[in-house]
């Protein structure tokens, strides 16, 4: 029977999510859920929990974070009631949802588990200390918090209050300890590092020795220099456009009448080779000049790890307007991210730069030869038109 209402949990969770929480709920959401689901599975198999417990584990952990859809202050207590009251419109037996509360209740930042079970789901709840992504999933909490409360908390700050939850944090399972515990010592590690990299940035510029003006100044020049080159290549390719416009109107309205008559039939050639090498070089004009934008979208994870820029509108157009606002303020708190992404904008546009002036330099060459050959058959042509007649 518990099967089935598990299943019936993840929908009415899902859909209680989906419909009733926040959207500033950046942490404490479905996937933090199912996250939480998926490590209270593998700790109740380490720990050789029966199938009942297990079960239990995981009804807990589908509700653990439901309180948040209606308050946030004693959010677990709320949890707990919305459990209890779907479980009881289900049939569950009472001793199992009193069960069910105790695990909800015992993911509370006070409270010291007791049993098997309770140990379990609290060192689920906080796995994400031992994650790979746990330095995204922090940023997740950050934001969230800043949105809520309405406050900012700066990067520093929020890495020394991380460094003391690691201090007082402890795995409590035996399985967690040994699994968990080597993963979270190494973020706290990694912790340490970014604390001190930015308490040292923040002494280098008590020493007058922060760069960030020049370095801004570097950025400002190079960008408006290459856009000055963009510009100044869309104007030569107007030019060759233009000239080779006119070329073809001209050609069309006085030399292409005349071919009908048998005295002018050494401009045919002629006339052809001016007209392929002016379409020639018009087409190659336009392809030098076409856009290119990126279909590629854009994710919360590739703006914290560094591989996209998006200050350039050829990423972001298909961000919605919260993750562009949300990629907006992760840049603004991380300055190495946000130098990264300026870097990656002059990067890029240096290679649209060597494209443009790459089709510039075969139009204009086209441009030239074909001239060249154009007055010279028209030379020929008619050299060897008057030696026949």
């Amino acid at each position: 029977m518990i099967n089935k209402l598990l299943e019936q949990a993840e929908l009415f969770v899902s859909n209680l999510f989906e419909n009733k929480l926040s959207p500033k709920n950046f942490y404490h959401n479905i996937e933090h859920t199912k996250s939480v689901l998926d490590t209270v599975t593998q700790l109740a198999g380490r720990e050789n929990c029966t199938e009942q417990d297990t079960q239990l584990l995981q009804m807990a952990a589908w509700f653990h974070d439901t309180g948040y859809v209606n308050v946030e202050t004693g959010h677990e207590e709320e949890s707990a009631k919305i459990a209890s009251q779907f479980l009881k419109d289900k049939g569950m037996s009472q001793v199992d949802i009193s069960v069910i509360e105790d695990l909800i209740l015992a993911t509370k930042m006070d409270v010291t588990p007791t049993t098997l079970l309770e140990q379990i789901i609290k060192d689920a709840d906080c796995a994400h200390v031992a994650s790979e992504r746990y330095f995204e999933t922090s940023e997740q909490l950050r934001q969230e918090l800043i949105y809520k409360n309405e406050q900012s908390i700066p990067v520093l700050d929020w890495l020394n209050q991380n460094k003391e939850f690691f201090a007082k944090h402890k795995f409590y399972t035996q399985s967690a300890q040994v699994k968990l515990q080597p993963k979270k010592e190494m973020n706290a590690f990694n912790l340490q590092k970014k604390i001190n990299k930015i308490e040292a940035k923040k002494v280098e510029k008590a020493k007058g020795k922060n760069l960030g003006r020049g370095v801004e100044t570097m950025f400002r020049s190079t960008l408006r220099n290459h856009m000055q080159l963009s510009a100044i290549a869309d104007t030569k390719a107007n030019i060759l456009l233009s000239v080779n416009a006119i070329i073809i109107s001209v050609a069309l309205s006085n030399l292409v009448p005349k071919l009908d008559s048998a005295s002018n039939a050494f401009l045919v050639y002629p006339t052809l080779v001016l007209l392929i090498f002016s379409v020639s070089s018009i087409v190659l004009s336009v392809i030098s000049t076409r856009p290119n934008v990126s279909n590629s979208t854009v994710t919360k994870e590739m703006i914290m790890s560094n591989q996209t820029n998006i200050l350039f509108f050829g990423n972001f157009y298909k961000m919605s307007l919260k993750d562009f606002e949300w990629g907006i303020d992760y840049l603004m708190g991380h300055e190495d991210t946000m130098y990264n992404a300026l870097t990656k904008d002059l990067y890029y546009l240096g290679l649209v730069l060597e494209r443009k002036y790459r089709l510039l330099r075969l139009t204009y060459t086209v441009f030239m030869i074909g001239i060249i050959i154009s007055a010279l058959s028209f030379i020929l042509s008619y050299h060897f038109f008057a030696n026949v007649t």
